[in-house]
């Protein structure tokens, strides 16, 4: 399956307390779920943006309906198609 990355960034977002943050993740994480998208991965970041949020999608459907997931929920985030280092060299040397 294809694997996606999205940076969120909190700017807009008004998050009281760290409890509030998590329940949103648990909704986010149910709501990839139902599009049958798994959460891989999520960190906390330093720097412009606030969190990162790997996830695989079946199809570009899947990651558009999550980055949509992830907009219901106030998050501003970018989401981008990822391809782990190896892969890429690979596809390069095919060329």
């Amino acid at each position: 399956m294809p694997i996606y990355a999205s940076t969120i960034q909190l700017d807009d977002r008004d998050v009281q307390n760290m409890q509030e943050l998590a329940s949103i993740w648990g909704e986010v994480r149910a709501e990839f779920e139902e599009h049958d998208v798994e959460l891989r991965d999520s960190y906390a970041i330093l720097g412009e943006h606030d969190f990162l949020v790997i996830f695989e999608a079946p199809n570009r459907e899947g990651a558009f309906k999550s980055a949509l997931t992830l907009h219901r929920h106030g998050l501003d985030a970018q989401t981008m198609e990822i391809m782990d280092t190896d892969d890429f060299s690979n596809l390069v040397d095919e060329i």
